[in-house]
């Protein structure tokens, strides 16, 4: 794609998408001659084809007039090398496959802290979700633990794990402006994910993953002990109500839930991403924090 071709609002979109997308290197750190793999791959592909007795090496010819073979120059060996390294198929990378031995440590890990700085310092040196490898940062929480109100999202997207804070970018843009609405700010809440590390393209963290992560959050909602929490989305309303509708189906009423050994009232709504997606569904939003607010 030519970026010549684009003004600056379509560059921006696209840089944007890309991020979104999990692509983090445009250019690589050194120079490939994909020519020369897609030749190499053919001739491999050729000669697994061919019978054996034709794959045996051919005698070459001696050379006329006494003269000696021309010696390969340095630039042609390396691009013979790189050719028939491109031919081999890469080995696939080792992944750490969640199973109950990572789930317990995760719990034994979550249980030993006695303060959110605990917490935070057992998550960050925690190895047992196959999530933190691919990401560039652990999304703890922010904001005020003793406000008694916490604000949880379903997983870090690309600013979230780029800043290491939840709700960065232009999501938590818009985050700010609704608690403001109500007459709150972003400092005096506690504001976090149920998931720490940004899943690769964003996907939806597996049920294996999802188990794993369960006891950090259990553990940060028993040690800031809110009384109201405001749930973003689609997967942090099922997470917690149990239910397997959609957030159209699950907002705007409020349940007494019982989560990490802490009671508190639960009401969701649409995620701020959502909201910029379909700027129509901000009046539905609207209503349920309206809702929230009589709560407070």
């Amino acid at each position: 794609m030519n970026a010549q071709t684009l003004d600056a609002q379509e560059l921006a979109a696209l840089l944007h998408f890309y991020a979104d997308s999990g692509v983090e290197w445009l250019v690589e750190d050194e120079p490939v001659d994909r020519f020369a793999q897609f030749a190499a791959q053919k001739a491999a592909q050729a000669e697994a084809r061919m019978p054996a007795t034709a794959r045996l090496p051919q005698p070459q010819p001696p050379p006329q007039n006494g003269s000696a073979p021309a010696p390969r120059t340095r630039g042609e060996t390396a691009t013979q090398n790189r050719a028939a390294a491109g031919a081999r198929p890469a080995a696939p990378p080792s992944v750490a496959v969640p199973d109950s031995e990572a789930v317990a440590s995760a719990r034994f890990a979550a249980e030993s802290t006695r303060s959110l700085a605990e917490l935070k310092t057992a998550l960050e040196a925690f190895t047992g979700c196959n999530l933190k490898n691919g990401a560039r940062s652990t999304v703890f929480a922010s904001g005020d633990p003793s406000s008694g109100i916490m604000v949880i999202g379903p997983t870090p997207n690309a600013d979230d794990d780029r800043d290491g804070l939840p709700f960065s970018g232009r999501q938590g843009h818009l985050l700010d402006r609704m608690l403001g609405a109500i007459g709150l700010a972003r400092e005096a809440v506690f504001l976090t994910n149920i998931i720490p590390w940004r899943p690769p393209g964003n996907r939806m963290p597996s049920d294996a993953e999802l188990e794993i992560c369960r006891p950090f959050l259990e553990r940060q909602v028993a040690l800031a002990e809110p009384k109201l929490l405001l749930l973003l989305g689609n997967f942090p309303a099922r997470f917690f109500f149990g239910a397997n509708g959609t957030i159209h189906s699950l907002r705007g009423e409020w349940r007494d839930i019982t989560f990490g050994g802490v009671d508190a009232g639960a009401i969701a709504t649409l995620h701020p991403q959502e909201l910029l997606a379909a700027p129509a569904n901000k009046a539905l939003a609207w209503q349920d924090l309206l809702t929230f607010k009589k709560r407070l």
